[in-house]
């Protein structure tokens, strides 16, 4: 415990009355009083404050001062359109590795003169290794230290930001923005991990808990912890990096095929070009061999990570498995996400898992099991 790093909200968290656990290296909130299941019904109600200062937040500036050339750069890594992405935008992307697994996934944003990246916290050091081994050449890459990134998120988002810096409001999903409170600059964008509409606020980690405090004076805000995060994305059909994806799943096996654009599949004016495109874009034209999915699991009993998934209620060899799977305390029912073959990932198929010795049935259904509720 004594090795793990604290964000600068930690006493915060303390003050909060927070319950800290490890995670990616970081000693972070699971809970607050309010509660796992209270605190996600409150952010789908209202909105919840997520620190998520773990984050990696880096930098790519242009040594020739050209955006083009830094984003050209970029695409070298990354199997999406770096270049198309429009000023005031933010884009999902994955680092690919040759074989065409994920190294990670992330963020991208233009800012006009320079790229701000944001990736996890388990992958932040080898993403910037990466980043540093590969773009180098064209980019300075910077990683920035000294700025916390909170998440407000909820329906009462906007009202909530809008007070306080106001501009937030005309903002719509993957907007960015540099907002001030306070004399403070904010690197705003209008995102987030949980299905609802929201925003991902970058602030100087010296002003970072008095922002915090002042999100929480409104009482239409809780703050909220990794616990109800965790449930809150799986409602929303989003991956986790390392359970739901990594580097042996290919970005076509996860179901993100929709984050790669018409410029860089065979065809495009980009096609190809990043690591691993012989096998992703060959996936693309023919489909990958299994895919994540989503599960219903039928009566009470979750489905959690591991469970081994198979075609028939008795005998057979395990087909696929959970990669994340808990209760939808916004569906009151359990929900899971999983790999299974192609052939049995039809909407409407039944699969089995194997939960305490006994095969239970579950369908699958299509992501997210939730509407999103972005602001379009």
């Amino acid at each position: 415990m004594t090795d793990l790093k604290r964000t600068v909200l930690y006493d915060l968290h303390l003050r909060l009355g927070a319950k800290m656990v490890p995670f990616a290296g970081y000693d972070m909130p699971v809970q607050y009083p309010l509660g796992v299941l209270k605190e996600h019904l409150h952010t789908r109600a209202a909105a919840g404050l997520f620190d998520v200062s773990h984050m990696g937040q880096v930098i790519l500036r242009p040594r020739s001062g050209r955006l083009a050339d830094a984003a050209a750069a970029l695409e070298t890594l990354v199997p999406v359109d770096v270049l198309g992405l429009k000023e005031g935008r933010q884009r999902y992307a994955m680092f690919t590795s040759p074989d065409g697994g994920i190294l990670d996934d992330l963020m991208v944003t233009n800012r006009g003169d320079h790229l701000f990246v944001v990736v996890n916290a388990a992958c932040k050091e080898p993403d910037i290794a990466h980043m540093r081994a590969h773009l180098a050449g064209a980019c300075e890459v910077e990683e920035i230290a000294d700025r916390a990134l909170i998440a407000l998120q909820g329906p009462a988002a906007e009202s909530v930001l809008e007070r306080l810096a106001p501009g937030a409001a005309v903002m719509r999903f993957m907007d960015v923005a540099v907002l001030g409170w306070q004399r403070t600059e904010l690197w705003v964008s209008r995102s987030g991990y949980t299905g609802e509409d929201g925003f991902e606020i970058s602030v100087a980690d010296d002003r970072a808990a008095a922002l915090a405090e002042a999100l929480l004076a409104d009482p239409a805000v809780q703050p909220v912890g990794l616990g109800a995060r965790d449930s809150l994305r799986l409602e929303a059909g989003l991956c986790l990096y390392g359970h739901d994806i990594d580097t042996g799943t290919s970005p076509l096996e996860g179901a993100l095929d929709w984050a790669i654009q018409k410029s860089r599949r065979a065809g495009g004016v980009r096609a190809g070009g990043f690591p691993g495109a012989a096998r992703i874009l060959a996936e693309l034209a023919e489909g990958p061999h299994r895919q994540r999915v989503g599960l219903r699991p039928e009566g009470r009993a979750p489905m959690r990570e591991g469970t081994a998934l198979f075609a028939a209620s008795e005998g057979g060899e395990a087909v696929g498995h959970v990669t994340s799977g808990g209760f939808g305390p916004s569906l009151e029912a359990p929900i899971a996400m999983g790999y299974l073959p192609s052939p049995l990932c039809a909407r409407g198929t039944t699969v089995y898992g194997e939960v305490r010795g006994k095969r239970l049935p579950a369908t699958v259904t299509d992501l997210p099991f939730r509407p999103t509720t972005y602001k379009r």
